[in-house]
C-alpha cells in the first residue's frame, strides 16, 4: 500500500470543505431543511448589526463575544459566506497544529499523518466549520497555546489563554495544570524546556507506570511548597490582564448585555429545551418557578469534583489531561448540544500515538457505545421534535446512558494509555530550583 503523504491529505480536505461550502449554499437556496447551522444567522445578525454601528446583543440569542461578531462583518459587504470561510480556515489550521505538536513530540511521520486524518475527517469535524460554527476558532487557539508551551513560549501563551478564555469561557478548566506544569523542575532560567520524546515513552512504558506515581506525588507537593515561580505569576498575570482589559472594554462598549450574554448567562444557564444533558430534565419540569443562584451553580459540583481529579492524576502528561478534562466537562455539562464535541475531537489526536488500545475489538466496542448511545438519545429527540410525543421521560434515560457512554470511553481511555509527561525533568533541578526561578 503507498504511503500518504500530509501535504496530500491535507490539500484534499481543503478542497472538500470547500465544496462543502458551495454544496450548503445550494441546499439553503433549494431544499426546505438548511445546511447551515441556525447559529450562523444569529452570527451574521450580529456582525450585520455591529457593521451598522449598532450593539451586536441587539439580535436576540447571541451570546458570544463582540470579537466573534467583528470577524464576521465582511459577511455583510463581502460575500454572506465569509464566516464560513474563516471557520474552515480554522479548522484546517487545527489539522496543521495536530501535525506540528506531534511531529515536535518526536511521533513518526505516518503516524502523525493517520492522527492527524481523525481530525481532517472526522464528519462531526468538517461540518462544524462548514455549517458556520465558530468552534473551530476556540480549537485552534488551544492548540496554539500548547505549542507556545511546548516551545516556551510563555508570553504569548499567556496572551491567547486570556483572549481565549474572553471568547469562550469553557478553557477556564485549563488554568490548573498549566500552572503545574509551569514547574522549575521542567522550566529553569537559560535552558528550554526538554519535551519527552514519543519513542522513548513508548519503550519505557512498563516501567514508566510504576515512577509516574512517585513522580506525580512530587510535582504535586512541589506545587503547594513552592506554588509561586516567577513563570507562573507571569502566566497569571498576562493572561489574567488579557482577559479583563478585552472583558472591560467590552463591557464600556456594551454595557450589562456583553456581561450577561456572553459571561454570567453561561455560568447560571438553565435550558429547558431538550438536550444530551442529564440535567434538562429537571430543569424542564421545574422551569416555571425561579431557579436560585446556588441551585443553578451546585450543578458544577460534580464536575468540579470530576476535574481536580484528573487534573491531579495527569497534568503532567498535558494533552492527555486536556483531552479527559474536555471530555468529562461536556460530560458533566448541564447543557450539551453536538457542537461541544469538537471541543475534545481537536484533542483527541493528540493522544492516539499513545494509546494501546486496539480498533479491534475495543476500539469498535467504545465508537459503537458512544455513537450507539447518541443516536437512541436522537430517537427519542425525534420522536419529541417533529411527532410532537410525550417522550421526556424517556429522553431523560436516554441522557443518563449516554453519560454512562462517556464514562466507559473515559475509563477505557484511561487504562489504554501510555501515560508520557510532556516535559522531561531537568537535570541539576532539586528544591532550589525554585530559587533560580
Amino acid at each position: 500500500m503507498p504511503e500518504i503523504s500530509f501535504q496530500s491529505l491535507f490539500l484534499f480536505s481543503a478542497l472538500f470543505r470547500v465544496f462543502l461550502i458551495l454544496y450548503g449554499e445550494w441546499q439553503d437556496a433549494h431544499m426546505e431543511v438548511r445546511y447551515t447551522d441556525v447559529d450562523y444567522f444569529v452570527f451574521s445578525d450580529a456582525a450585520s448589526l455591529m457593521a451598522s454601528g449598532k450593539s451586536p446583543y441587539e439580535r436576540s440569542t447571541y451570546r458570544y463575544s463582540p470579537l466573534i461578531a467583528f470577524l464576521l462583518m465582511p459577511n455583510s459587504f463581502l460575500h454572506q459566506s465569509w464566516g464560513k470561510f474563516l471557520f474552515s480556515a480554522s479548522d484546517l489550521l487545527v489539522g496543521l497544529l495536530i501535525h506540528r505538536i506531534l511531529k515536535l513530540r518526536g511521533v513518526p511521520e505516518k503516524l502523525c499523518t493517520y492522527s492527524t486524518m481523525v481530525w481532517l475527517f472526522n464528519p462531526f469535524t468538517f461540518t462544524i466549520g462548514t455549517r458556520g460554527n465558530c468552534e473551530p476558532i476556540v480549537c485552534s487557539m488551544i492548540l496554539w497555546i500548547l505549542m507556545c508551551l511546548m516551545n516556551d513560549r510563555l508570553l504569548q501563551a499567556a496572551f491567547w489563554y486570556g483572549l481565549v478564555v474572553h471568547l469562550r469561557i469553557y478553557p477556564i478548566i485549563y488554568a490548573l495544570p498549566i500552572i503545574l506544569i509551569l514547574d522549575p523542575r521542567h522550566f529553569q532560567t537559560g535552558k528550554k524546556p526538554v519535551l519527552m520524546d514519543w519513542s522513548s515513552s513508548t519503550l519505557n512504558s512498563s516501567s514508566g507506570a510504576s515512577d509516574s506515581k512517585i513522580t506525580r506525588s512530587q510535582y504535586i507537593w512541589n506545587f503547594f511548597t513552592s506554588i509561586i515561580t516567577w513563570r507562573r505569576v507571569t502566566f497569571g498575570i498576562i493572561s489574567g490582564s488579557t482577559f479583563f482589559i478585552l472583558t472591560g472594554l467590552c463591557f464600556y462598549l456594551y454595557g450589562w448585555d456583553f456581561l450577561h450574554e456572553a459571561l454570567l448567562y453561561h455560568l447560571t444557564r438553565t435550558d429547558p429545551r431538550h438536550n444530551f444533558s442529564i440535567y434538562f430534565y429537571h430543569i424542564y419540569i421545574h422551569y416555571e418557578r425561579e431557579f436560585s443562584i446556588l441551585e443553578k451553580l451546585i450543578a458544577f459540583l460534580p464536575q468540579f469534583i470530576v476535574q481536580l481529579v484528573l487534573i491531579f492524576h495527569f497534568a503532567l502528561d498535558l494533552p492527555f489531561c486536556f483531552f479527559l478534562q474536555t471530555l468529562a466537562f461536556v460530560a458533566f455539562n448541564k447543557v450539551i448540544t453536538a457542537q461541544y464535541f469538537v471541543w475534545f475531537f481537536c484533542l483527541l489526536p493528540l493522544i492516539l500515538p499513545w494509546s494501546n488500545m486496539k480498533l479491534k475489538w475495543k476500539g469498535l466496542a467504545c465508537i459503537s457505545l458512544w455513537i450507539g448511545a447518541q443516536t437512541h438519545w436522537l430517537m427519542w429527540g425525534y420522536l419529541l421534535e417533529f411527532r410532537g410525543k410525550n417522550v421526556f421521560f424517556q429522553l431523560w434515560l436516554a441522557s443518563l446512558l449516554f453519560l454512562a457512554a462517556n464514562t466507559f470511553v473515559i475509563i477505557n481511555v484511561i487504562h489504554s494509555h501510555v501515560y508520557c509527561p510532556l516535559f522531561k525533568q531537568l537535570q541539576g533541578n532539586s528544591s532550589k530550583g525554585t530559587k533560580d526561578d
